[in-house]
């Protein structure tokens, strides 16, 4: 796996090149010192994953990210001094199209880094994100129920990735706070950034926004966000829930586990709405909830970070309706008495 780093810092570039040099598996490709720099040795050498820095001279992390993601994609790790210090400008990388963030590893007295391994575990779920997305990543498709009640509210649930969170923060600063439906969304984020993010989407929101529990029963007025390592689900009682199965799923939480568990087990009706993200997960949730009997959406193209689950979802015929980001909000207000009517034969 071929490793860039970019770093304003030689301190930091030494510790970051220690770690790429220390797994025979990965290569260093180049070093940039500044954003802007980042993007012209992508433009002709692009790696299989950068190590970002944030905060950079000439362009910053952010807009080196946006650019790269734009002209040259590749898998990018935010790397920065402090993860939870800049919270705020980490999810801006995410939404501009990394994958993940960890703090920059520290060189002690002795050349060894502290950090390193943190470092490494991102680095080794990084490398089968990417072979994931280089196969066929699925799941068994499991059987969805042919009749279905209308004893729970309506439901929007929402899948995202790569760039998912500036597309939510689009959706949620759009939707109005008296919507009528619960609200649950599956971010692929680490367990460490979920309290941040939950907090990061509440300013961004007209509705309340908190981590998802189990035993919690989504509700209107309600924006549920999946957190930790497990995957998100949802029992037959209505009741949501984690599970650690499967357990070699690449992807974590898992929007297709979720989505399906909702097929399956959701009694009112239900959109199902795959943003932004490299992969395929949520593409066959998606269907399954489109073989339930529920409305499905996919973000276009060209208004994605990275249209690896839309397009798969489309692959599979399990959209309904393409929409620009901007768009989906709008449509769901327009059709969503049409939605409330619908019915499973």
């Amino acid at each position: 796996m071929k490793i860039a780093i970019v770093n304003d810092t030689k301190m930091a570039v030494e510790s970051l090149r220690r770690v790429v040099t220390s797994i025979p598996e990965y290569q260093l490709a180049w070093v940039a010192y500044d954003g802007a720099e980042a993007v012209q040795h992508c433009a002709r050498d692009c790696p299989d994953v950068i190590l970002m820095d944030l905060i950079m001279p000439v362009m910053d992390g952010v807009e080196a990210t946006r650019q790269i993601m734009a002209a040259s994609p590749c898998a990018i790790l935010v790397v920065t001094s402090t993860v939870t210090g800049n919270a705020g400008k980490v999810f801006e990388a995410m939404g501009a199209g990394a994958l993940d963030a960890v703090n920059t590893p520290v060189l002690g007295a002795s050349g060894s880094g502290a950090g390193c391994d943190a470092m490494l575990q991102k680095l080794r779920t990084i490398g089968r994100l990417i072979a994931a997305n280089e196969k066929t990543a699925s799941l068994p498709m499991l059987k969805v129920r042919s009749t279905r009640s209308v004893t729970m509210p309506p439901m929007l649930v929402i899948g995202a990735s790569t760039g998912g969170p500036a597309a939510l923060a689009v959706i949620l600063a759009a939707i109005p706070s008296d919507f009528p439906a619960a609200i649950v969304i599956v971010q692929h984020v680490d367990e460490q950034f979920t309290d941040s993010f939950v907090d990061w989407l509440n300013l961004q929101s007209n509705l309340s926004v908190r981590r998802a529990l189990r035993d919690d029963i989504p509700q209107q007025g309600e924006v549920l966000v999946a957190g930790g390592e497990k995957h998100l689900v949802l029992r037959e009682n209505g009741r949501l829930d984690y599970t650690a199965n499967p357990q070699d799923y690449p992807y974590r939480p898992s929007v297709t586990v979720f989505f399906e568990s909702v097929a399956l087990h959701w009694n009112g009706k239900a959109t199902g709405i795959l943003l932004t993200g490299m992969g395929r997960d949520g593409a066959q949730g998606l269907l399954a909830l489109r073989k339930s009997g529920f409305y499905t959406i996919a973000q276009d193209e060209a208004s994605c970070s990275v249209y690896g689950m839309p397009k798969a979802a489309v692959k599979l015929d399990a959209v309904e309706k393409i929409l620009p980001l901007e768009q989906i909000v709008p449509v769901l207000e327009k059709h969503y008495p049409v939605m409330l009517e619908r019915q499973v034969k």
